[in-house]
């Protein structure tokens, strides 16, 4: 069976790309929701973290020691501060999403405000306790 003139010249077309990345810009509240899952992944490996420094705390003195090292270190202190950067992150998103399952905050504009509000919030948020943290600790 032939196909008729009009299919085979719709075969023929070639289908529009779809938009690039270089092209399409990715919405706010799409990220936020990509970094929120991306946390929520970080979450597990700083709270390994936390319970290696608390099994070293309930060990010697000599494990205490090196752990508090290598915290102290500026690496370790780098993880920790990303450690918790990533919660406060996780934090804000996840009242981001509470707001959201009120039925508050839908509309694009006011989606778009909260989610920068969460990127900004969390990154006060980390600097402000990191601040408290070395005011307290004296150093």
């Amino acid at each position: 069976m032939s196909k008729s003139p009009a299919t085979r010249e719709f075969a023929r077309r070639e289908r529009p790309l779809s938009p690039h990345l270089s092209v399409y810009r990715p919405p706010i509240t799409m990220t936020m929701s990509i970094i929120h899952r991306i946390t929520g992944g970080a979450l597990y490996f700083g709270t390994l973290l936390v319970a290696a420094w608390l099994i070293a705390a309930a060990s010697t003195q000599a494990s205490f020691d090196w752990v508090n090292w290598a915290f102290g270190s500026w690496l370790g202190r780098l993880v920790l501060f990303g450690y918790t950067w990533a919660l406060m992150q996780h934090m804000l998103g996840g009242i981001r999403h509470l707001v959201w399952d009120t039925g508050a905050g839908l509309e694009k504009h006011t989606a778009s405000k909260i989610a920068w509000a969460t990127v900004v919030g969390s990154i006060i948020l980390t600097l402000l306790i990191w601040v408290v943290g070395y005011m307290v600790r004296g150093g």
